[in-house]
């Protein structure tokens, strides 16, 4: 296992995005072929269009039908549309949503066939998405339901922090009622489990955030902390999980309380992505915990701002390419260690 190359699969996400551009970046170091190989899912003309803007010289790619003829020195393509599409870096088209859809199917098949070890998402729109898709609310939460997953975890993770989401595409008036021992409890031990299983922490340590200003401030400013979240908190611990909590959000991240712990769990979106990338914006890494599967995605949007101006960082995109290997590799190694587990003899003394 350890010799072995992995192969991964990334999609375009929106054309008229960064993720071409960040795609490009990317593989055109060829020191990634050391550890991957690799398989975009797109259309080779979206790849030449940009390559041609960046200016990139000989940017060779493979264009294949199926992974198993996958090239492992070099980038590989599966076009998945035929027709031409017109590329207009910076506007959001819901032809684009269309493509990014087609894609992303695509990268799920191979996925979940095992043709695939990871599955890198690029970039995309939910709103050019959702106009022929309208229960489209992320790639998470579509990726989970085709998975079969029945309660996945966003977590944003790099070396100096992992936040993990109680709730994710929610509207901020729905998060309270959406809330209840039962799903906090759920989300504490899928988040230790994945940084047992995933990132091989033996007994991870886990902050649990508050819903309201102040944590509630002993029941003045919401109910939630002590009807719900610390009921959860307590439950986790009798399961043997070190959660502690919850914590008032801004004093936590303010006095980089977070520096001890291994994992913070937040309650809504913004209560765990502002900080997370006011501290490690282009960098991080969007993972999705509870799957049977590896799936990551780089930590920022599809840049429409940016996009076509040689602006966009890879950063972000080479980092959840080695999170997805290091993943999966992590994955193998604790199956190995918990298959047969060593049970203790006790021996009675009088």
């Amino acid at each position: 296992m350890e010799n072995r190359k992995y192969k991964i699969g990334i999609t375009i996400g929106d054309y008229n995005g960064i993720g071409p551009e960040v795609i490009i970046k990317t593989l055109e170091d060829e020191r990634i072929f050391r550890f991957c190989s690799v398989v975009v899912y797109g259309q080779k003309n979206i790849i030449s269009y940009y390559a041609k803007n960046l200016k990139v010289q000989n940017f060779n790619v493979q264009e294949i039908e199926e992974v198993e003829k996958l090239n492992p020195k070099i980038p590989n393509i599966i076009n998945c549309w035929s027709e031409p599409v017109k590329i207009e870096p910076g506007r959001a088209e819901s032809e684009a949503g269309t493509r990014a859809m087609i894609c992303l199917n695509r990268g799920i098949k191979d996925l979940l066939a095992g043709e695939i070890d990871v599955l890198v998402t690029g970039p995309v729109n939910k709103s050019t998405i959702s106009e022929h898709h309208p229960d489209f609310t992320g790639q998470t939460e579509y990726i989970a339901k085709e998975a079969d997953a029945q309660n996945p975890m966003m977590i944003l993770g790099d070396d100096a922090l992992k936040v993990g989401l109680v709730t994710t595409h929610l509207p901020l008036k729905e998060v309270a009622g959406k809330m209840d021992i039962q799903l906090i409890t759920s989300k504490i031990e899928i988040l230790n489990q994945s940084l047992r299983q995933d990132f091989l922490i033996n007994h991870p340590r886990i902050a649990v955030l508050g819903l309201n200003p102040h944590a509630g401030d002993n029941g003045l400013l919401g109910k939630e902390e002590k009807d719900l979240i610390a009921p959860a908190v307590n439950r986790a611990k009798e399961k043997g999980i070190l959660a502690l909590g919850p914590f008032s959000s801004d004093g936590f991240f303010g006095s980089q309380h977070y520096r001890k712990f291994d994992a913070v769990l937040a309650m809504y979106h913004d209560q765990g992505l502002v900080p997370f990338k006011t501290i490690s914006f282009g960098t991080g890494v969007n993972y999705t915990a509870g799957l049977p599967i590896v799936r990551t995605s780089p930590d920022h949007g599809t840049g429409y701002d940016i996009a076509g101006k040689n602006l966009a960082s890879p950063d972000s995109l080479r980092n959840a390419i080695f999170m997805g290997i290091d993943i999966v590799k992590n994955r193998e190694a604790y199956k190995e260690m918990t298959a047969n587990p060593v049970e203790r003899v006790r021996v009675d003394r009088e």
